[in-house]
């Protein structure tokens, strides 16, 4: 059983998307040690989503599962209608995780794996902070970027146009939301092999960053805290990678 280490986060109602498991329910669980009230979304892993809310729950506060396939803009709207209504329309804080990782090339890739990456990843946390912002309240919001997206990864196209897109969605909602919501990012670099890969493959990718190891997903929430605590700190850009992204370089 979990129980709270601090309460910076007392009280505040916080949505993640893509909160079920992996890197997503780290961030759950440190949101609810730090006292936030948390609802997880999932597009299919809602037993994950159920486990994670009860850990949560084991921190003292309030969680909730929502499901959406947040590449559907109607869906997106469903789900903060359902977002509200779990919560009493009280909403001050969106972590935009959820993501897809399939393989594509940009000279093959069909032009639909574009277009859902595009709205999974850009237009769905655009909808969900317009959203919140609505409701005439204060808060943060934090995406969840990656460490290449100053790079190219050629083996996954669509995904890496989606995720440059929400890095230039995060200093744009900066500054439209401005002074009200802060608006952050964390880009994680080495932290778990994709899915379906053996742990072997996480070590060969920490080969290739200056510090020679891979992080945690706790570490990924970690910096998610920060971000939702730093008062003074807007449109920033916290990498998370062992100084990967200092290694510019195509790859793939």
């Amino acid at each position: 059983m979990m129980s709270n280490v601090n309460q910076t986060l007392a009280g505040r109602h916080i949505l993640v998307t893509g909160g079920a498991r992996r890197i997503g329910a780290a961030i759950v669980r440190e949101l609810a040690r730090a006292g936030a009230h948390v609802v997880i979304h999932c597009r299919e892993s809602a037993e994950a989503a159920q486990a994670t809310a009860r850990e949560a729950r084991a921190c003292g506060v309030q969680a909730w599962v929502v499901t959406a396939d947040l590449a559907d803009p109607a869906d997106v709207e469903r789900c903060m209608d359902a977002v509200l209504v779990a919560t009493g329309g009280k909403l001050d804080g969106l972590v935009n995780n959820a993501s897809h990782y399939p393989p594509s090339h940009l000279l093959s890739v069909p032009p639909y794996e574009i277009e859902d990456s595009l709205r999974l990843h850009a237009v769905a946390p655009l909808l969900l902070a317009r959203r919140m912002a609505a409701l005439g309240g204060t808060g943060d919001i934090v995406n969840v970027l990656d460490a290449r997206m100053t790079m190219y990864d050629a083996d996954h196209a669509a995904y890496h146009l989606g995720k440059r897109m929400l890095l230039s969605l995060t200093s744009m909602l900066a500054l439209e939301l401005a002074p009200r919501f802060r608006v952050n990012a964390v880009a994680p670099g080495a932290v778990l092999q994709p899915d379906g890969e053996p742990v072997a493959e996480l070590e060969r990718l920490a080969a290739f960053n200056p510090l020679q190891r891979h992080g945690s997903p706790q570490g990924v929430a970690d910096c998610v805290w920060f971000l939702m605590t730093c008062d003074f700190m807007t449109g920033q850009t916290l990498y998370y990678d062992g100084g990967y992204h200092l290694k510019a370089a195509t790859y793939g």
